[in-house]
């Protein structure tokens, strides 16, 4: 399998992963505890490969920790200023029957804190849903460019062929249902035909696989040793995934009153898979890179 063979099936896949989330409503329930297990399992994941994958990855390629936390900074500055923009991710999406048939009084409601998105019908308009789409479609171009530089850093420093980029593509893909699932659904609430809401879908599905592709191209025509801009790319996705785990999925579940202990242990959970990934790497690629580039640039102290 050749790198170009390896992106390929990640396209497939996130955007497999993409249409189904847009699709699920026409075919199950989607409860409020399922949703809620769901966006903890990712958050925890995303923000293990954040720490765990992204920036090893991007000190690896720098070898200056200073800009990779200035570039994690405007990674992270980006995406918040996106969410606030365009309110990106209307995630409570879920039927919360589930939740009134155990509980007495309906208003004594699950959750301790007040969302906004409960108080009106933000898709009541037929276009609504035009803002939240460009917000995601514009974040979801950011995850595609994070998941090209994570299979070229990867490659980049091992000779082996392995699944490169492994634990961006599993964050991405994961979390690729919960944004379509957003748009979609506030399709629906608009009163979109199911054709539209269909060509929406499949649109919004091929940006992603596409921004990789264009990231892998761009990045791998690189000079050698000038792969300050991989190094770069990566701390800057890093940020961007911080974000969308910190202050989007997480506090969401942060302060529910109900199911606190599984979703902690969701949480914990996502990190487990991000560290577990961490062991399937080729001997550790990035370790190995960093300390060749240290003892490469390293003075003699002899002359």
């Amino acid at each position: 399998m050749t790198i170009a063979a390896l992106l390929t099936f990640y396209g497939v896949c996130v955007a497999a992963a993409s249409l189904i989330g847009g699709a699920l409503p026409a075919f199950m329930k989607l409860t409020h505890r399922r949703m809620q297990a769901v966006m903890s399992f990712v958050g925890g994941l995303m923000l293990g490969v954040a720490l765990l994958h992204l920036v090893p990855h991007a000190h690896a390629e720098l070898g200056s920790i200073d800009q990779v936390a200035r570039w994690t900074l405007a990674g992270l500055l980006t995406m918040f200023l996106l969410i606030r923009l365009f309110h990106v991710h209307a995630h409570e999406h879920g039927d919360t029957s589930d939740l009134l048939d155990a509980h007495h009084p309906p208003h004594e409601g699950p959750c301790e804190h007040h969302h906004e998105h409960h108080d009106h019908s933000p898709g009541q308009h037929p276009f609504s849903w035009l803002g939240l789409a460009l917000g995601l479609s514009l974040h979801t171009l950011i995850d595609g460019l994070a998941l090209g530089a994570a299979v070229v850093a990867e490659a980049h420093e091992s000779h082996d062929f392995a699944l490169f980029g492994l634990g961006t593509f599993l964050a991405v893909t994961l979390h690729k249902p919960l944004d379509a699932l957003s748009i979609t659904s506030l399709m629906a609430a608009g009163g979109w035909t199911r054709r539209a809401i269909h060509l929406a879908n499949v649109g919004f599905a091929l940006i992603c696989p596409l921004a990789a592709i264009a990231s892998v191209w761009g990045l791998s025509g690189l000079p050698a040793g000038q792969h300050a801009a991989l190094g770069c790319a990566l701390a800057f996705a890093a940020g961007v995934f911080l974000c969308i785990a910190l202050a989007d999925l997480l506090p969401e579940v942060a302060f529910h009153a109900h199911d606190r202990l599984w979703l902690t242990i969701a949480l914990l959970g996502g990190i487990a898979l991000a560290w577990c990934i961490g062991l399937v790497e080729p001997g550790h690629v990035h370790e190995r890179h960093e300390h060749e580039s240290v003892s490469v640039g390293a003075p003699d102290h002899h002359d």
